[in-house]
Formats: structure tokens, C-alpha cells, sequence
């Protein structure tokens, strides 16, 4: 109704009640209408375009804030509390989105807020806050983003905005969150590193003349086993022996501290079995036994001093891989620090598994890198000085009863050595920066090889040797004396090629440890299972 004064009047109660109604039922045909709607008594010209299901905004300033108080009071209810529309099955509610986004340009931003929350539901259908008393706000709705990228406290199904009981969101998010995370822990597959015994630990511990040398391993396949931990500390606990007979208490204490962190390496791991040893030093002092119930007090490690025999067929099985089918002669030697020990093998057509079988003469010569560099000096080395030590090395040799190899099987043959001396020899024959055992063990070295080696050592002074990366302060007195015990074994076995062995005792230790307790043969029994 118009004003005289070109104005509008407020509407009467009757005028207003039938407004309201005419804008439920307007609300109500939405998803069918597209067109415009106006209360009634309202002529067209005052609808402005582009707004459906709303009476046109009037300019009395009344008017209008009680059209605004209307507005926001069916927003916070949701409509008239009498006749309110009740929640559309998922059906209706997927029809009135398809029909929103097909007018979505045309519909204005104050509509599609009322569309979005009509019926207590969002765009995808899901349930929005629980309805509160009229006149009170809803929160708004997180935004929607896939499922696989949400968790529990983001999730429409299960976060904030879920209007289930505790207890239901405490099943629902065991359901759809713990479950098919543990499903899939249990789908992982197992690192490369697994295995089927992983329990299975073998540890074996050398205490020789020089070194104090430990490895923990694990067997893998037939005949080879994995290294877990390893510890190799120079101590030279025969040092002076040859002079006096008895250990001295700086070599003692050495490797008592070394033979301490072996100990806890060996406690912070469930060895099944092990087996430690001392080798000459232990063997020619007279205070030996007295230094080994010492080494039970303070590390509560038993050692077992092993003879020489022993000692060579270790040696012998740590480098059993190393020997090739084709193989029929072989003479390996082992220069240690205090003795020497030299085995002579012959294979048949019949190998046995084990190579230590096919042993048919060895010998243990009781000298070795620290008593000879001892008794003729390990610093200033002269060319005289290094004959003299090959002399006195050959001189034991002459008393070995040995067949000589024939020449017919020079082809077949040839010598492997497992010490430091042949593996220092064999690092700075490849000039490394820094010594490196993947590259040192199992290289072949001819016989030219080892004498421009052993030459070029000779020239050196005792700075140069020190400062070799794979010599070392440690081992520069040292070196020369085990190449003339290298030296007076290549005279008495000439041999074309040697190899070269970064492994001893240890490794000899451990192969048998396993193979005594038939962990292959259960590997591979394990693995016909799996394949059946």
C-alpha cells in the first residue's frame, strides 16, 4: 500500500502473516521455480532482478529493519518453528543439489546461503550442526576435502561437526581409522634385511699377538652369513714377550680396555652362541692363564687358548669361499703377530663341504710380524736387514715336510693370504685414499705384483710408511717384517698369482659355529616349506 507522500506504509499483522507464508511456500518450490517471487501487494517494479524467493526490499527504514530481524531469525531456526520443513531423505536432498548447481549463476549470494543450509544440510548431503534454539547462530562447516586426506579430528564423520554420541564416535573412528591402518602394517611387506631366524646371532672374538678382533653375525645363505657388529683394536699384547716371556702390564691393561667393549657389545645382543679365543701370545706366556682369569674379574669374558692346529684349520675355513672349483692346490697362510701358520690343501675330484677336510700338511712357525720386527728392527729396514728376516723365515720353512707341488699343476694352483701384511700389500698396490676391505678381499695379485710392492716398500723411511692411509703409524714397523715371512713363503711355493683374504680366524669361527649347528640345512629346509 502506497503512501501520500509516495512512501510505503508499514504492513498490517494480516499483511505480515500472509508475507511470511507466502515466503515459506516460495522457499518451499524453490528447487521447481527459478523465477522471481514478491510478496503480494507489490507491484513488479520494485523486485529487483536477480532475486528469487524474496520480497522485494522496501526503503522504509522500518520496513526494512523488520524484514532484517525476520531474516536472520528463520536463519538461526531454519524457518518458522511451526511447519518447519522437516530433513529431505538423501534422495530429495541429491535432487535439490543437482538442480542448485544447474541455476548456481543465476542465484545470488544471499540464496545460496539460505539453499546451503536448508534442511539442516550441506551441499554433499551431510548433516550440519545440531539445531540450536532460535535465535542462536549455527557454526559454520568445516570445507569439504576427500576423505583420504582427512583424519579423525577433520573428518565430516567423525570430527567437530559429528552429532553422533561419544560412544558412537569412539566405534566409528575404530572402524574407519585403527582398523585399515593395522590392516595395512600387517600388508607391509618385509624389509630386505629380514630374516627368517632373525634371533640366530653367532659372535667370535680373536685375541691375538696384535690385534683384539670381535664379529656378531647372522647366517644367510648356504655356506655365507651376514656381519651385524664388528670390533678390531690394535693392542699388541705380545709385545716384549720375546724378550722376557711374560705379558707386560701396559699390554694387559691395552687389552683388557679393548676386551671391555667387545663385552658390551656382546650383552647388548641375544647371542645364541659364541666362541672366543686367544691365540700365540696367550700361549707362550708364562703369564697367561694368570692374564685370562683377570679378563673373567673385570669383563666376565671366558677365553679358550687354542693350539696351533686349531688355529691353522681356522684359517682355513674362514677362507673357504675364497677357493674356486677349479681349484686343485692350494697353499694359505696366515701371518699373524707372535706365529705363522701355513696349510697345504689338495682338492680331488670329491670336495668336501668343508675345506679344512682336504688339509693334508701344515705347520705353525713361531714367529710373526711383532717377535721378527723385534729382534731385527721394524723402523729403519734396510735391504740387508730385510734378507736377514727372509733367511731366518726360510730357514724354519727348510724344516717342513712337505712334497714339493709338481709343475704340471702350476695352473691349478696358487697361494691366498689372510693377514694384514697382504692386505696392506694389495691396498697400496690399488693406491686407495683410505683402506677399504670390499676392495680388498678376494683380489687377485700376480707375482710381479707382490715384488714391486714389497720393492716399493723397501724404499720408503719409516714417515713414509706412517703415512700411507693403509699402513698407518700403527703398522709401519710392522709391514716390512711380514713381507720377508711373505717373502721366504713365495721362495719355497713359487706360484704365478696370489689371492687376497681379509678374513681369518673369526670368520673361521663363525662358519663352523653354523655349520655344527646345521642353521643352512634349516634354511634351506625353510625355504622348501615356503615354496610349497
Amino acid at each position: 500500500m502506497e503512501d501520500p507522500e509516495g512512501g510505503f506504509k508499514p504492513q498490517s499483522d494480516g499483511a505480515s502473516a500472509a508475507a511470511r507464508k507466502d515466503g515459506k511456500k516460495s522457499r518451499r518450490r524453490k528447487g521447481k521455480r527459478g523465477g522471481q517471487s514478491r510478496t503480494a501487494g507489490q507491484p513488479a517494479s520494485h523486485v529487483p532482478s536477480g532475486i528469487a524467493g524474496e520480497a522485494a526490499r522496501p526503503t522504509d527504514p522500518a520496513v526494512e529493519t523488520s524484514t532484517r530481524k525476520r531474516k536472520r531469525r528463520r536463519r538461526g531456526s531454519g524457518g518458522s518453528t511451526e511447519g518447519a520443513p522437516k530433513q529431505q531423505p538423501q534422495s530429495d536432498t541429491v535432487a535439490a543439489v543437482t538442480h542448485a548447481v544447474a541455476h548456481e549463476g543465476e542465484a545470488a549470494s544471499g540464496k545460496r546461503n539460505r539453499r546451503k543450509n536448508r534442511g539442516k544440510r550441506g551441499l554433499q548431503g551431510r548433516p550440519l550442526a545440531q539445531a540450536k534454539p532460535t535465535g542462536h547462530q549455527p557454526s559454520k562447516q568445516q570445507p569439504h576435502s576427500p576423505p583420504a586426506a582427512r583424519g579423525p579430528a577433520q573428518d565430516g564423520r567423525g570430527g567437530e561437526n559429528d552429532n553422533r554420541t561419544p560412544r558412537h564416535q569412539e566405534r566409528h573412528q575404530e572402524r574407519h581409522f585403527e582398523r585399515p591402518a593395522e590392516r595395512h602394517q600387517d600388508r607391509e611387506p618385509r624389509p630386505a634385511s629380514a630374516h627368517p631366524w632373525p634371533d640366530e646371532l653367532y659372535a667370535a672374538l680373536d685375541l691375538g699377538t696384535n690385534n683384539c678382533r670381535l664379529l656378531i653375525a647372522q647366517p644367510t645363505r648356504p655356506g655365507q652369513f651376514r656381519v651385524v657388529d664388528a670390533f678390531s683394536r690394535i693392542v699388541r699384547l705380545g709385545e716384549g714377550l720375546a724378550a722376557s716371556g711374560r705379558l707386560s702390564d701396559e699390554a694387559m691393561d691395552r687389552a683388557v680396555d679393548a676386551l671391555r667393549v667387545c663385552a658390551s657389545k656382546l650383552k647388548n645382543r641375544e647371542i645364541q652362541r659364541m666362541r672366543l679365543i686367544a691365540t700365540e701370545a696367550c700361549r707362550q706366556a708364562t703369564n697367561g692363564a694368570e692374564f685370562l682369569q683377570r679378563v673373567v674379574a673385570e669383563t666376565g669374558l671366558e677365553l679358550e687358548i687354542i693350539d696351533r692346529e686349531t688355529e691353522a684349520r681356522l684359517a682355513v675355513s674362514g677362507c673357504s669361499s675364497l677357493v674356486g672349483r677349479e681349484t686343485r692346490s692350494v697353499v694359505l697362510f696366515d701371518i699373524g703377530g707372535g706365529s705363522s701358520e701355513i696349510a697345504v690343501i689338495r682338492i680331488g675330484d670329491a670336495r668336501f663341504n668343508r675345506l679344512a677336510n682336504h688339509i693334508t700338511h701344515w705347520t705353525s712357525l713361531p714367529v710373526g710380524v711383532v717377535t721378527l720386527s723385534e729382534r731385527h728392527g721394524g723402523r729403519d729396514v734396510t735391504p740387508d736387514v730385510f734378507e736377514g728376516m727372509v733367511s731366518e723365515v726360510a730357514g724354519m720353512l727348510s724344516s717342513f715336510d712337505c712334497p714339493v707341488i709338481d709343475d704340471g699343476h702350476l695352473g691349478d694352483f696358487h697361494l691366498i693370504g689372510t693377514s694384514g701384511t697382504v692386505t696392506t700389500l694389495a691396498g697400496v698396490h690399488l693406491d686407495l685414499p683410505r683402506y677399504d676391505r670390499r676392495k680388498v678381499d678376494g683380489i687377485w695379485l700376480s707375482d710381479d705384483e707382490v715384488s714391486a710392492m714389497q720393492a716399493k716398500l723397501l724404499s720408503w723411511d719409516f714417515a713414509s710408511r706412517a703415512a700411507n692411509p693403509c699402513i698407518g703409524p700403527d703398522r709401519a714397523d710392522l709391514v716390512l717384517a711380514g713381507c720377508a715371512i711373505l717373502e721366504a713363503i713365495r721362495r719355497r711355493w713359487p706360484s704365478p698369482r696370489m689371492r687376497v683374504a681379509d678374513r681369518g680366524l673369526r670368520e673361521g669361527l663363525l662358519t663352523d659355529m653354523m655349520a655344527d649347528d646345521g642353521v643352512w640345512r634349516r634354511h634351506r629346509h625353510r625355504r622348501g616349506q615356503r615354496g610349497k
